[in-house]
């Protein structure tokens, strides 16, 4: 059962959390004007064309991980289709919760240099969280396209 369509979402959406590790989630200008970029691993500051970590974000970056990880071990839950289907709805919650948790990282590192949110400083990291809801959905609609072709199955014998 793991050479199913649910096993490709599930594989994605991990693809896609552990993207938020190359893509910054919030882009911005500081007071003195020079360009800054804010990741799960940290913020990262460019000076002379090169990138310069100012902060490590280490509970993000171990959140990150743990985030990505879970969608792996939900595709070797195969056995149990209600529970994989209950594991990939925790892992939805658990991406809203962080996402919820760059935002008000992001709202916090913004208001510093009296900054707000807007489309101009929105990283591709935030569009990551959005499309692995989506590619978890997509999973779940799989599993139980299967739970129900066995239980059809099960029907005939």
């Amino acid at each position: 059962m793991i050479q199913r369509i649910q096993t490709i979402w599930l594989l994605l959406a991990s693809l896609a959390i552990f993207g938020l590790f190359l893509f910054p989630y919030l882009n911005y200008n500081d007071l003195v004007g020079l360009g800054k970029k804010l990741y799960v691993t940290g913020s990262y500051t460019a000076v002379n064309g090169e990138p310069i970590k100012q902060h490590t974000n280490i509970l993000q970056m171990i959140a990150t991980i743990a985030l990505g990880l879970f969608p792996i071990y939900i595709i070797f839950q195969f056995k149990n289709r209600k529970r994989q289907i209950s594991l990939v709805l925790i892992e939805i919650l658990l991406i809203v919760l962080f996402a919820v948790w760059l935002i008000v990282t992001a709202n916090n590192t913004l208001s510093l240099i009296s900054q707000s949110i807007g489309a101009n400083n929105i990283g591709i990291g935030f569009f990551l969280l959005p499309t692995t809801v989506i590619l978890l959905g997509m999973a779940v609609g799989g599993i139980r396209k299967d739970d129900k072709i066995i239980k059809s199955a099960d029907r005939l014998r």
